[in-house]
């Protein structure tokens, strides 16, 4: 069974950077590199949003709130997942979440992905 845990969250003020990362386990059936990743976020009372995804071949999709802001990377040796964030703003605050699916049509569409992280906050303050 796919796990994924999430750290790196924390507290800064707008215009402070963080980097998430996700330390993935247990790709039996398929390795962590045919999997597509992706980061996504959800505010309370919010529906759950695509920040952004990785693809098996290193495509990259974001929304567009965070372009030029935010990048994603992974490293298909450790099973590991990583978002980069510059330039942090009031209304980036959330709970993230990494999640992963062997095949997705939607890259950001969070219900495409099967395999969840439980998340970690990120609180920026103005």
């Amino acid at each position: 069974q796919v796990q994924l845990v999430e750290s790196g969250g924390g507290s800064v003020q707008a215009g402070g950077s963080l980097r998430l990362s996700c330390a993935g386990s247990g790709f039996f059936y398929s390795s962590y590199s045919n999997y597509y990743m992706g980061w996504f976020r959800q505010a309370p009372g919010m529906e759950r949003e695509g920040v952004a995804s990785i693809g098996p071949g290193g495509r990259t999709t974001y929304a567009d709130s965070v372009k030029g802001r935010f990048t994603i990377s992974r490293d298909n040796h450790k099973n590991s997942l990583y978002l980069q964030m510059h330039d942090l703003k009031p209304e980036d605050t959330a709970r993230y979440h990494c999640a992963a699916d062997p095949a997705v049509a939607g890259p950001l569409v969070h219900y495409e992905y099967n395999y969840w992280g439980q998340g970690t906050q990120v609180t920026v303050s103005s």
